[in-house]
């Protein structure tokens, strides 16, 4: 069985991990603070040739899951200036065979590699077997993929998705789009309310900031500070959820009826784990499942929250072991 080194690396820390064959040996994970590396001049390469220095282990493949857009084996990090290709993986691992994957990638290679503890399902619904999935990340930022075929034959696309205009079906909506679209321009942003504007981590700081501009009592808090808000029953904190569920479930919608997941829709990431309890409270499956056109979304798609902290691991390790199989 081939012994592979994974790493996963995010904004802040990158974690790395050894694998046999598509099972990651959770005692192996290492977590390593980007910003240490960076402030040396160092990056990647560094992480990984440290981290092989402590085990000592010797990997003959290595994959790697970036942050970041992944064109022609080149991955790039736009926020730590950092940039990977094989070649330089190859050098610092001695590995035999390098994989880089974007982010949502990976986690879309996860699925059906991951413990059924770590699945909560948040719309029942069917879910047919070998047919398309989608993978959707809610978390610093926002992007969905589809995922098609298993093994080496499975291909999950690139996409930039989380910058899709959100979606306006109500005078609140429309409310809700030009108060976001003024704030940014306030900040000297591009001032366009894409989907990542009200579903990232700073989109719920975004909809409780226009909540508490509704109510007539204007304040500013993090998303951290609006989650915490709402487990204390606050009205404004309150309003701000409402309208992230609803949101969130009529993306979840066009986008099932764009890419037809018959196998399901897997939420990743931190805001989805955080609002996963808020769910069934403010309807996220009755949205879901409005009656359109076509009856697709009142009778097709299921959709589950993935709550495996590692699962981009999980992905770069079945990627590596059916693409070496």
């Amino acid at each position: 069985m081939t012994l592979a080194l994974l790493a996963d690396i995010g904004g802040t820390n990158t974690r790395v991990a050894l694998a046999d064959g598509t099972t990651v040996r959770q005692a192996s994970i290492a977590r390593y603070a980007n910003a240490e590396y960076k402030a040396r001049g160092q990056d990647i390469a560094d992480i990984l040739r440290d981290y092989l220095a402590t085990t000592g282990a010797r990997p003959e493949g290595v994959c790697v899951a970036a942050a970041g857009p992944v064109q022609d084996g080149i991955a790039t990090m736009t926020n730590l200036d950092w940039v990977m290709d094989g070649p330089k993986l190859t050098a610092a691992t001695g590995a035999n065979r390098v994989a880089i994957l974007n982010d949502l990638q990976a986690q879309g290679h996860a699925l059906g590699h991951i413990a059924a503890a770590n699945l909560r399902p948040v719309i029942p619904g069917p879910a047919h077997a070998g047919a398309p999935m989608l993978v959707v990340g809610l978390g610093t930022g926002v992007n969905a993929a589809p995922v098609h075929g298993q093994g080496a034959a499975r291909v999950v696309p690139p996409s930039e998705c989380g910058h899709v205009n959100m979606p306006i079906r109500s005078e609140e909506d429309l409310h809700l789009m030009r108060f976001i679209e003024a704030r940014l321009a306030a900040q000297a942003e591009v001032a366009h309310c894409g989907v990542e504007e009200v579903l990232a981590g700073r989109g719920l700081a975004n909809l409780h900031a226009f909540a508490a501009h509704q109510a007539g009592q204007p304040n500013s808090q993090t998303s951290a500070q609006v989650l915490a808000a709402l487990a204390a029953g606050d009205p404004i904190a309150t309003h701000a959820a409402q309208l992230y569920t609803r949101i969130l479930a009529q993306t979840l919608a066009d986008l099932a009826l764009i890419h037809l997941p018959y196998a399901g829709i897997f939420l990743i990431g931190g805001m989805a784990r955080a609002m996963t309890p808020h769910f069934p409270r403010f309807g996220l499956s009755d949205t879901f499942r409005e009656a359109r056109r076509v009856d697709l979304l009142q009778k097709d798609f299921s959709v589950t929250v993935v709550e495996d902290d590692f699962a981009a691991l999980t992905g770069c390790a079945a990627f590596l072991d059916a693409t070496t199989a």
